[in-house]
């Protein structure tokens, strides 16, 4: 892309775009000049569309993927090359809503124990217990961890945001024998690479191979602490205002979610077959046929 490519990047610097926005937005222009063999300002609006029905029939992306590519190329088009909005008319795409899968205590305590190293261990409880995103438990810093008012402070997340989180006394005492026997300086997890915090990607392992060693069949992800977290606040009584603080939701309606999957909500929802008499199979009236 050359000059393109220079000249996007600085409109999404200017708008402070996290570097792995900028790299998915990135990898979503390129995707589509190297699937027609030219610059993507040559492409016309009918092979954009070709490529997106590529991506979503041909390639069957995950409906996150294609709308992170659509996102990439919109920004593309009507920031870089200035199109008008008219000009990229691209149809809206029916997102789904899958309700978040949630781990009992008894399946989370499974996963901890079956960490292959503490330090493994650690973050995989510091997830849980902050219900912080795996984005922002990788760069969580030493200096993060405010013993004194037992918070965690979450600096630029999501939308660039900053805000605290909850610090338990146990976590704590987790952090401290891990701190001892690690000694990490200046991020919380450090990667074996100097300087740098351990990816993304790699916590997302530490997750699935934990989660496969426990035998454990249900969660996406380790996104599915969070959910945990969230849920297990709202069962405890915690109101719904705090955990949307918590959590970092600009909107309450994202966290009312969790409503529809704690326990005492279904707990309390009576079946209506229990509600019927149902007869005994041995006391059906004579010449009564059985089922097939």
């Amino acid at each position: 892309m050359g000059e393109l490519r220079t000249k996007m990047i600085d409109a999404m610097s200017l708008r402070r775009f996290s570097p792995r926005t900028q790299e998915a937005y990135l990898a979503a222009v390129t995707g589509l000049a190297k699937h027609y063999k030219q610059s993507p300002a040559q492409i016309d609006l009918e092979k954009i569309k070709a490529y997106l029905l590529h991506l979503t029939v041909e390639r069957r992306l995950s409906w996150s993927s294609v709308n992170v590519a659509v996102a990439g190329l919109r920004f593309f088009y009507l920031q870089t090359l200035g199109w008008d909005q008219v000009k990229l008319s691209i149809p809206p795409r029916k997102r789904p809503s899958p309700l978040p899968e949630i781990l009992s205590r008894q399946e989370l305590e499974r996963l901890f124990a079956c960490a292959a190293l503490p330090k493994h261990r650690i973050l995989l409880m510091t997830t849980y217990a902050t219900g912080v995103r795996v984005g922002e438990v990788v760069r969580l810093k030493v200096g993060d961890v405010d013993s004194q008012r037992m918070m965690i402070r979450v600096e630029e997340g999501k939308g660039m945001k900053d805000r605290y989180t909850i610090l338990s006394p146990q976590l704590l005492t987790e952090l401290r024998l891990y701190w001892k026997q690690y000694r990490p300086s200046i991020w919380l997890f450090p990667s074996t690479h100097p300087g740098r915090h351990v990816s993304i990607d790699h916590a997302q392992k530490i997750f699935y191979r934990a989660k496969e060693k426990a035998g454990i069949h249900r969660g996406r992800g380790i996104h599915t602490l969070r959910h945990c977290f969230a849920t297990h606040l709202l069962e405890a009584g915690v109101d719904l205002r705090t955990i949307q603080t918590l959590l970092g939701h600009g909107c309450i309606t994202t966290t009312m979610r969790y409503l529809q999957v704690r326990r005492q909500h279904l707990d309390s929802s009576q079946s209506l077959l229990d509600l019927l008499r149902i007869p005994d199979p041995t006391c059906l009236p004579a010449g009564t046929a059985p089922l097939p």
